[in-house]
């Protein structure tokens, strides 16, 4: 998780309600817009199927009220308002009790095609429609209730876990590879890199192995991993995944795909 952003949540008002600028709802209008045009023959049908069911405002950005009416029916979920960043305690303990956090904020117009930090677009466009499928919320809220509970160590190795799923998973169907992952659906740019770059290379998903595989947040990622199918997500979340994170840790990490991170000038 970043410890620096430049974004500030907006609060709710006495109703609720975030009062969002127009400049705001044009931002998220022109990403709803390009990246919906990208998602035919790259997002898996579980997604467009929440997508369809969310039925999201085209020329605004939508009331977390509005979300929770659909989600809280589907499979129990909400989201929460949050600020920019929180901690890992407050972040499990979210997922934990059904709760997904959403920082009230949408990116600058400069960092369109990818950004860094979970702005609403990303958590309500990108993860939100898979909040409505079964397989999907069972698995994130495990996750939840294994990461509130485990150690400090041990978050390190299921963040991987998450980013290879949650963030940045893909899915195997009869119609090809296709995009779960909302960090990958959420970024234009990103939509287009996963599924027909020859620069990243496509791994059947081994929990195991994801736990050991180092990524970078500020890339495009060199690989991904992708299900057999959907309903994987079902049988992961009912493996021993804190006996896999064990084993993780004595096998340690495989040597990164990128390149280290330069250091800025102080």
């Amino acid at each position: 998780m970043s410890k620096n952003t430049r974004y500030k949540s907006h609060q709710p008002d006495e109703s609720g309600l975030v009062n969002w600028s127009s400049e705001e709802n044009k931002i998220w209008a022109a990403l709803l817009q390009k990246q919906s045009n990208l998602l035919k023959g790259r997002a898996c049908e579980e997604y467009l199927h929440g997508l369809e069911l969310l039925d999201l405002p085209s020329d605004r950005i939508p009331q977390l009220a509005e979300i929770n009416s659909i989600l809280i029916k589907a499979t129990g979920w909400q989201v929460k308002q949050v600020p920019s960043l929180i901690n890992f305690d407050d972040f499990f303990s979210l997922l934990a009790n059904k709760q997904f956090p959403v920082a009230t904020f949408i990116r600058s117009n400069e960092e369109f095609d990818y950004l860094q930090e979970p702005d609403i677009f990303h958590e309500i466009f990108g993860h939100c429609p898979l909040l409505t499928n079964p397989a999907f919320a069972h698995f994130t809220h495990t996750y939840g209730k294994l990461g509130y509970a485990a150690s400090k160590e041990d978050r390190a190795f299921l963040a991987r876990l998450y980013w290879f799923t949650v963030e940045f998973g893909l899915v195997n169907t009869a119609q090809g590879t296709r995009v779960y992952g909302g960090g990958i659906l959420s970024s234009p740019g990103e939509t287009l890199y996963a599924i027909e770059s020859d620069d990243c290379v496509h791994l059947p998903m081994n929990p195991l192995d994801a736990l050991r595989t180092p990524y970078r947040i500020d890339i495009m990622q060199p690989v991904y991993y992708a299900l057999e199918s959907f309903d994987s997500l079902f049988d992961i979340a009912e493996m021993d995944i804190m006996e896999l994170v064990s084993q993780a840790k004595q096998l340690g990490l495989f040597a990164p795909r990128f390149s280290p991170k330069e250091r800025q000038a102080s």
